[in-house]
């Protein structure tokens, strides 16, 4: 009698166990909602504000994930469209409304104008090329922070910004602004994850690891890369939206490379690649860089850290994880042509 094998998923992996898998992960997840969701009934008010600003650059991170870890695009002058979004949701909170969700599809709307404004002769340089001109637009963008005063407010940067309002209450209590946080934190995620996911985020990998093959293909590798760093560059700004609703002001270095080097460094540290990776090591850096007492040496021991993670996890603490932690390709594997294949540029 001939034995019947159990089918397959694609890449050979038999499909209950891929199931049983995904199964785990959804449990996994929702049991970190749960967690998040009640911690402000537990936790201090201090330990609180911390955990929003975590979550705040967890998205900061993630968006940036994209770029390094699922495309291959370091960038060092992400906090440029992170810093324009957060401007953006407090000038529209202070001269505008104040009423969810107009600053952060502001701060959105504005963050993915100025990738796009600055990302289509930057995606079509590479390696350090991409690099410093990236590290260019940033310092530029901080430039004009610092220097704008009439809608910035200069090296002061800009204060006041009234508190988020939901259905014309504000948002004073701690509690309430950090589940506000976490709601489009989440929602930004998901985002996220779902073009990660798509045969959009495969072709993603696919230039980060063969772009001469993509463009041998038919693929239209720079207007991939073009288009995946706007959507970075929108959810940068949502990020630096919720940003401005955590602390109510925002400043030039919001924009500057101190920053971005932070959310590289998470996204490093976390695991390049890996979504949940990326949230890792962004709580890591606050944790290490606002909430410890270290004497003002927590940017040192970052380094140490850094260092450390470099030699001993090189696929980052996510590399800890089941098969790393990292997008998946999608199931299909033959999918159909992709909207943009009309040629190599």
């Amino acid at each position: 009698m001939t034995a019947v094998r159990a089918p397959t998923a694609p890449g050979g992996v038999p499909a209950p166990v891929t199931r049983v898998a995904r199964g785990r992960a959804g449990i996994v997840a929702v049991a970190v909602l749960v967690v998040l969701a009640a911690a402000p009934l537990f936790l201090a008010p201090f330990a609180t504000t911390t955990l929003t600003r975590i979550l705040v650059f967890a998205l900061f991170a993630v968006s940036l994930d994209l770029l390094v870890g699922v495309t291959g695009l370091p960038s060092l002058g992400h906090a440029g469209y992170f810093g324009a979004g957060a401007y953006a949701a407090g000038w529209v909170s202070i001269n505008v409304t104040a009423e969810a969700p107009v600053p952060l599809l502001a701060g959105l709307a504005v963050g993915a104008v100025a990738a796009a404004a600055t990302g289509w002769v930057t995606v079509r340089s590479q390696g350090v090329f991409f690099l410093m001109l990236t590290l260019a637009i940033g310092e530029t963008l901080q430039q004009v922070a610092d220097s704008w005063e009439s809608v910035t407010g200069g090296a002061n940067g800009l204060t006041g910004v009234p508190a988020v309002r939901l259905a014309g209450a504000p948002l004073a209590n701690i509690g309430f602004l950090y589940w506000y946080v976490l709601v489009f934190g989440v929602v930004g995620f998901a985002a996220v994850a779902l073009v990660a996911r798509s045969p959009f985020g495969a072709a993603l990998r696919g230039i980060r690891d063969n772009e001469p093959r993509m463009r041998a293909l038919g693929y239209s590798t720079s207007l991939y890369k073009y288009a995946v760093f706007v959507v970075a560059g929108g959810v940068a700004g949502l990020a630096g939206s919720l940003l401005v609703a955590q602390q109510r002001l925002v400043s030039p270095a919001d924009l500057g490379f101190t920053t971005a080097s932070f959310a590289l460094l998470a996204v490093i540290i976390g695991g390049a690649g890996s979504l949940w990776g990326a949230c890792l090591g962004a709580a890591l850096v606050i944790v290490i860089r606002d909430a410890l007492d270290l004497g003002g040496n927590g940017t040192l021991v970052l380094g140490i850290v850094f260092v450390l993670v470099v030699y001993l996890l090189p696929r980052g603490v996510a590399g800890l994880l089941p098969r790393g932690g990292r997008v998946s390709a999608p199931r299909r594997r033959r999918a159909s042509a992709p909207p943009w294949r009309k040629g190599s540029t």
